[in-house]
């Protein structure tokens, strides 16, 4: 009888547990939420984690905050997040550099990013420029690289760190137009656009809303689009490819969770970051700033970066590096 009533005081303990661990959390979230921005204050990335951000504050009735932890080219705030638990109270704003291409441009790389990730919604794609200081002599991509090939090793490109998509845009062109251009890393997109407004660098490939107000106002010039085709925003400029076939870099950003983040936690998190996506004045300012959104469920999210993850490896082995 004692033997009894241990086994079923067993059963019942390890049901309930099991209970617990499997059962949709509708209490979530019941307290504050971290957004870790991998990148500077006033990139891309970091712009959209506070819209985002604001969104789910005001949805959730709980606070979803931004934190930044950059360097690394973003790898250290991801890693941070890599590593901690997969409750849905820690997310991270990852990238095309973070969850698909540092991998194999960084030894010893500290997370996995597809097997330390769940995947929970696509952010955007921001399209990206080809942007030049205005006192550098040309007025199109074949003129710039005709400059270059007349200064081998001294004109100098700024990216936001090493692994970002200005990163491998500017060693694809190195590759694809056969010229010598040196590589400058900045722990952010903003320092480096800082930069190269003061004429400390000659060149940038970067994303066009953290650029497009300076091009505009004449601080910069942009040569051409660096993604498949021209932009809405800038429809005069033409794009690399024009000249250079082949040449297409985009600069994509979503959200992850931790590996084992419960299903239903990301699935209403994703439901919630394509609301704000889809509302009509993020549209425009999407628009405006020639960046695109395409709502993706979790798993339709994850077979995309997987596909990315597999596109770069081919390219990035390709490529020589500074």
């Amino acid at each position: 009888m004692l033997l009894r009533c241990s086994f079923f005081l067993l059963l019942s303990f390890a049901t309930g547990v099991f209970a617990q661990v499997t059962a949709p959390n509708p209490t979530y979230p019941s307290g504050t939420v971290k957004i870790v921005s991998p990148f500077a204050t006033g990139g891309i990335a970091d712009t959209f984690a506070r819209v985002i951000a604001q969104h789910l504050s005001e949805a959730f009735h709980q606070p979803f905050i931004v934190e930044n932890k950059t360097g690394g080219g973003g790898n250290i705030g991801a890693d941070l997040v890599a590593k901690a638990a997969p409750n849905g109270y820690t997310l991270v704003m990852g990238s095309i550099g973070t969850h698909a291409v540092n991998q194999y441009l960084v030894k010893d790389m500290p997370y996995d990013p597809i097997r330390d990730f769940a995947p929970v919604a696509y952010v955007m794609n921001a399209e990206g420029l080809l942007v030049i200081h205005p006192s550098i002599p040309a007025d199109s991509v074949s003129e710039l690289i005709a400059l270059i090939k007349a200064r081998p090793g001294k004109i100098a490109y700024g990216s936001g760190g090493v692994g970002t998509s200005g990163h491998l845009a500017g060693e694809l062109f190195k590759s694809t137009a056969n010229v010598d251009m040196v590589h400058v890393p900045y722990k952010g997109n903003t320092l480096a656009i800082n930069d190269l407004i003061g004429g400390q660098t000659q060149v940038m490939f970067a994303t066009m809303p953290t650029v497009l107000p300076f091009v505009k106002s004449g601080k910069l010039k942009a040569l051409a689009v660096i993604g498949p085709s021209r932009a809405s925003a800038l429809p005069q400029v033409p794009t690399v490819a024009e000249t250079l076939p082949g040449f297409e870099v985009t600069n994509w950003i979503g959200l992850f969770a931790p590996a084992g983040t419960p299903p239903d936690i990301v699935n209403k998190l994703n439901a919630e970051v394509i609301q704000v996506m889809q509302e009509p004045a993020v549209q425009e300012r999407l628009a405006a700033e020639g960046a695109t959104f395409s709502p993706m469920t979790p798993k339709e999210f994850g077979a995309f970066q997987q596909s990315e993850s597999d596109k770069w490896a081919g390219i990035v082995r390709g490529l020589k590096f500074d």
